[in-house]
């Protein structure tokens, strides 16, 4: 269901003293390949935008379109924390996007008073915290974090597509489509790939299982067409 971001969250804090808060969000978790980008943004207290949401909901286009306006914000404060492959296969993704969410608080000039965490509390955390369940659908500092860390980590993903163009990184930005998938299991993995993860190892599995979905789903679409229609 679509829900509008608002600033719920940031009113009740405002309300309590809390002047400084950031949102913060991560990308890339779910990939193959590539580092995990986490944003950490503070918007102004008059901050309105109409068209910024969860970056999941936005077309490619109007998100790099929306970075580029929140970045040109001067009174708009933002970082990101990036880690990279070679540690998320050393200390696991949840870990990483954690690490790279406290790199992005960290690395604000100004830090906040309070944050608010698009998903589950991260422990440990430097500062308080507020967890949100889809909070990038929700709160509008997570919105904009969540545009800033996606925008960030496709344009990785585009320079090492230029690096090693077989893979075709900049298409599906090394999540586990069939392409990808194809292609791992054509040239292997490569520098930037996360071994730790399983359809990295047997991609081939990985890419055999896409297939089983595809056709399960094909099966039952046809199967429910079959249905005779009761008479009147």
């Amino acid at each position: 269901m679509y829900r509008r971001c608002g600033f719920r969250y940031e009113k009740k804090l405002r309300a309590l003293g809390v002047a400084r808060i950031a949102g913060i969000d991560e990308a890339g978790r779910g990939a193959l390949a590539g580092p995990v980008v986490a944003a950490a943004v503070v918007l102004p207290e008059k901050f309105r935008h109409r068209r910024l949401n969860d970056s999941k909901q936005l077309a490619p286009e109007l998100r790099e379109e929306i970075y580029c306006e929140l970045v040109a914000i001067p009174e708009l404060r933002w970082t990101v924390g990036i880690v990279d492959s070679i540690e998320i296969d050393r200390i696991n993704i949840l870990r990483a996007s954690h690490r790279a969410m406290r790199l992005a608080i960290e690395t604000l000039i100004e830090p906040p008073e309070h944050v608010l965490i698009d998903g589950l509390p991260v422990i440990p955390f430097p500062l308080p915290q507020t967890s949100i369940v889809d909070g990038d659908c929700i709160s509008l500092s997570i919105a904009a974090a969540s545009v800033i860390a996606k925008v960030t980590r496709d344009r990785i993903m585009r320079d090492f597509c230029a690096q090693f163009p077989q893979y075709c990184f900049g298409q599906h930005k090394g999540y586990g489509t069939e392409l990808h998938l194809v292609k791992l299991h054509e040239f292997g993995p490569c520098p930037i790939h996360r071994r730790s993860f399983e359809p990295v190892a047997q991609p081939l599995l990985a890419l055999e299982e896409l297939d089983q979905i595809g056709s399960s789903s094909a099966r039952g679409a046809r199967r429910e067409a079959s249905v005779p229609l009761p008479e009147a």
